[in-house]
């Protein structure tokens, strides 16, 4: 199969009456893309950044994205409060999240032996997900709002992105931990985020911060937050849709 990087410059290419059955597309710019009298049967998108901004996306001319919205809401009870803009939604919004991940932790604890280290698709297992929201609260709590210079555990999942943007990457780990480890530095994790929203006041959400991945854009305390909240919403579809799977197929 023929692979295309991102050297390769494929905007604005033209593709007329072509077989493009089974490819796969990720991390790929798709933003403007005009599809028309093509076959989608079967076709899976998953945009994370579906919501952001002021945008569509259309099928047969119909916005797609608000009833995308409206079902997630309608299967991830809670997930609809992911923007709350006060002390007391927030604090709601964070024990909601966190009761959903424990109900889900306690579904990987009764799954075959191995299944945390279970990658589907080339994605991150549950154990890599678990470790990348230490490295997401780490980002936004500790370096954007607490503006900690260096707040990384070595545990924390990174990704190319960082690696990109000049960080030292010698922070992290390159020795896979235990799950045991795992729960135990993401538990710590969460309690920070929750010791911060117990006393954080309408005042200081509204303080000015710093984006931790592009300086110069400007944040809030409590744009942070919708971040990290955003971060956990997420992860956890990506959790269940690939532990559906592996239930579903357990050789995969």
């Amino acid at each position: 199969m023929a692979t295309f990087t991102r050297s390769d410059e494929l905007r604005g290419a033209e593709f007329l009456d072509a077989d493009l059955r089974g490819a796969r597309f990720v991390g790929a710019d798709l933003s403007g893309v005009v599809m028309r009298g093509v076959e989608v049967q079967r076709a899976d998108i998953d945009a994370p950044w579906l919501l952001d901004g002021e945008s569509f996306l259309r099928v047969n001319g119909v916005d797609v994205i608000p009833f995308v919205d409206a079902e997630l809401n309608r299967r991830f009870p809670g997930r609809a409060d992911r923007r709350a803009g006060d002390p007391a939604g927030l604090r709601a919004a964070w024990a909601t999240l966190q009761r959903t991940w424990a109900a889900t932790v306690e579904r990987v604890a009764w799954m075959p032996a191995g299944t945390v280290d279970v990658s589907v698709g080339g994605e991150w297992s549950f154990a890599q997900t678990l470790r990348h929201l230490v490295l997401a609260t780490d980002m936004w709590l500790g370096r954007a709002i607490l503006e900690i210079e260096q707040p990384f555990h070595p545990i924390g999942q990174a990704d190319a992105s960082l690696e990109t943007e000049g960080r030292d990457m010698s922070t992290f780990t390159t020795v896979t931990p235990s799950y045991a480890e795992v729960l135990e530095v993401r538990a710590g994790r969460v309690a920070m985020v929750s010791d911060f929203l117990a006393t954080v006041t309408p005042e200081l959400l509204s303080a000015p911060r710093k984006n931790p991945h592009a300086p110069e854009h400007p944040e809030t305390v409590l744009s942070c937050l919708h971040v990290i909240l955003e971060e956990e919403w997420e992860h956890h579809r990506f959790a269940v849709r690939d532990l559906d799977t592996i239930e579903a197929e357990p050789d995969v």
